[in-house]
């Protein structure tokens, strides 16, 4: 009687929760899941199975499961550092504005999504933009504050565009959006402007420059909420890059002195 051989798994066709779950079972005792992640994990060679004297089973990674995990840090590692690169060029750009920056914020924001009763107060949904600045005045209705998303990886941003509270959160807070598009290793925009919601504005980041693929739509928004002013207080502002935010000294030639 012939069977019918079937390929092992590759390792190509792991996702981000294979490797989640082995790294769960990399700081664990190894106690078995028994679900089909972990059958896929065991046919790929990644987790092996550890038998007690006393009969229980346990799991262990196998040196070519620590090899993945190492693999799988060094590309988000990459994927970071992209992304911290390219929020650190738009806070900086940002600045060169004269805008107050802030990066890395956490905040309430209170949303009326599409379909939602009308009678019914609006939910609350956390905010966490990457970057938001405001000019920097003290008459309140000239703040003007804009939120500046950023991706760098394709399948992040297709994710965040399936979330329509976190946009709506957005631009519940800041009356221009901004989603700031980095390439791919070939060089190529991760995305093209049409794909972005119309709401929101388009940068594309091209040879170390911001280019803009679609302005933002301006929204009125006289005042910020006390709660928002409070988390602006207590949170700090985002230095300046003096050396990167330095005007060329070409730009001054024609100035007297």
């Amino acid at each position: 009687m012939m069977t019918e051989s079937v390929p092992a798994i590759s390792t190509t066709d792991l996702n981000r929760r294979h490797h989640q779950r082995l790294r769960e079972i990399y700081r664990s005792a190894g106690w078995p899941c028994q679900d089909m992640l972990e059958i896929e994990l065991l046919a790929a060679g990644l987790l092996q199975r550890i038998h007690s004297a006393a009969g229980h089973e346990t799991l262990r990674v196998t040196d070519s499961g620590v090899a993945q995990l190492a693999q799988a840090f060094a590309r988000n590692k990459a994927v970071r550092s992209a992304h911290e690169a390219l929020v650190e060029q738009v806070a900086t750009e940002m600045g060169r504005d004269g805008r107050v920056v802030w990066r890395g914020l956490s905040l309430r924001v209170q949303v009326q999504l599409d379909g939602s009763e009308v009678d019914t107060a609006p939910p609350w949904r956390m905010a966490c933009p990457d970057v938001f600045s405001v000019r920097n005045t003290t008459v309140e209705a000239y703040l003007a504050p804009v939120v500046h998303e950023i991706k760098v990886s394709r399948a992040d941003l297709l994710g965040d565009l399936k979330k329509p509270e976190k946009r709506a959160a957005y631009l519940g807070l800041g009356g221009e959006c901004w989603y700031v598009l980095g390439q791919t290793a070939k060089g190529r925009p991760i995305a093209e402007a049409e794909e972005i919601p119309t709401e929101c504005g388009v940068l594309l980041c091209q040879d170390g420059r911001l280019i803009v693929a679609r302005p933002a739509p301006r929204r009125p928004l006289d005042k910020l909420p006390f709660h928002v002013w409070m988390a602006l207080a207590k949170a700090m502002p985002a230095a300046l890059d003096e050396e990167r935010a330095q005007a060329p000294l070409e730009a001054w030639s024609d100035h007297p002195d």
